[in-house]
C-alpha cells in the first residue's frame, strides 16, 4: 500500500492541485473505439456524455478522436482535429474554459492545432513521442503538460512486441529516459503512464499492476488506464461490456498503489471506488 503523494499541474498558468487521485473520464469522439458504450459521434452525444461525466465527479476529461484499437481504421489529421474540436467544445460547454482537458493524440500537428484554437490543454500521447518526432519539441514550445505513455511499435503492431529482457526495468528505463529528455527541453509538467494493454500481454499487465508502486521512483504523477481492457475480459471470458466489476477492482488496486489519475469509461463507479480506496490509504 502506498501513501498518496500530492502533485500540482500547471495548465496555461493556472495551478491545478491533485490532492487526492483524480478520475479522468473518457470522451471518445469515434465510431470504432474498442468499448462501444464510449463512442460519441454526434455533437449531441458528446455534449450529453460530457455533462454526465462532469456531474458524476470527473476532475478531468480525456478527449480522443483516433481509436488505438488494433485494426481500427486510420484517421486523417483533419478528421482527427474535427473530432477533437467537437469533444473539447462539448466539455467546455459542460464545465467551463478552465476545466482540465487532455487530448488523446500522437500527432504534434493536431495537438498544436487544438492548443492554438482552444488554449492550454494536456497532451496525452499513447506513443510517448515515438510516432511523431516533432512531439517533444512541440510540447516544449507550447509549454503544456504531457502524459508520457509507454508503448512499442504502432497500435497495429504493438501486440507482436511483447518480449522484454526485464518488463519492469525496461519500461521504467524507457519512461525515465524520455522524461529526462523532456525535462532538459524545458517541459515542467510530465505525467507517466505505464501503458497497460499496449505492447504487453495479459500476464505482463498484471505484473505491472502488482509492481505499480515501483514507478514512484521516477518522482512523477502516475496515470493508470485499465478501464474495460482485455487484461480483464480475456482471462474472465467476458466482453468489454461486462467488465465493469473487474475495472473497479483494478482501479482500486491502482489507487492503493498510489496512482494519481485513473482513466475510466464509468465515472460514477470510479469516483466511489476512489473515495473508498482513499479512506483506506489515509488510514494507513
Amino acid at each position: 500500500m502506498q501513501k498518496f503523494e500530492k502533485f500540482s499541474i500547471n495548465i496555461g498558468g493556472k495551478l491545478h492541485f491533485i490532492e487526492r487521485p483524480w478520475v479522468m473520464g473518457i470522451l471518445n469522439v469515434t465510431p470504432d473505439s474498442f468499448y462501444a458504450g464510449s463512442r460519441c459521434q454526434s455533437d449531441e452525444a458528446s455534449a450529453r456524455r460530457a455533462e454526465q461525466m462532469v456531474a458524476e465527479g470527473a476532475e478531468i476529461i480525456d478527449v480522443g478522436g483516433y481509436s488505438s484499437r488494433p485494426g481500427a481504421d486510420d484517421v486523417t489529421p483533419e478528421e482527427e482535429f474535427r473530432r477533437l474540436s467537437q469533444g473539447i467544445e462539448a466539455v467546455r460547454k459542460a464545465a467551463g474554459d478552465e476545466y482540465p482537458i487532455s487530448i488523446d493524440t500522437f500527432r504534434a500537428s493536431v495537438a498544436r492545432q487544438c492548443i492554438d484554437k482552444y488554449g492550454a490543454l494536456i497532451i496525452n500521447d499513447i506513443s510517448g513521442g515515438t510516432l511523431d518526432e516533432q512531439m517533444f519539441s512541440t510540447v516544449a514550445e507550447l509549454k503544456v503538460p504531457y502524459i508520457l505513455m509507454h508503448m512499442r511499435g504502432t497500435p497495429s503492431t504493438m501486440q507482436s512486441l511483447t518480449k522484454y529482457d526485464n518488463l519492469l526495468a525496461d519500461i521504467i528505463a524507457d519512461l525515465a529516459f524520455k522524461a529526462s529528455t523532456l525535462t532538459q527541453m524545458g517541459v515542467s509538467d510530465i505525467i507517466i503512464d505505464p501503458g497497460f494493454g499496449f505492447s504487453k500481454d495479459v500476464e505482463q499487465n498484471y505484473e505491472l499492476m502488482a509492481h505499480l508502486d515501483e514507478f514512484h521512483a521516477l518522482g512523477l504523477p502516475i496515470l493508470v488506464g485499465i478501464s474495460r481492457k482485455s487484461m480483464i475480459y480475456k482471462p474472465l471470458g467476458i466482453t468489454p461490456a461486462d467488465a465493469l466489476a473487474g475495472t473497479i477492482a483494478l482501479n482500486t488496486a491502482a489507487i492503493m498503489a498510489g496512482a494519481h489519475i485513473i482513466r475510466v469509461h464509468d465515472v460514477a463507479s470510479a469516483v466511489q471506488a476512489r473515495d473508498v480506496a482513499t479512506f483506506i490509504t489515509n488510514a494507513y
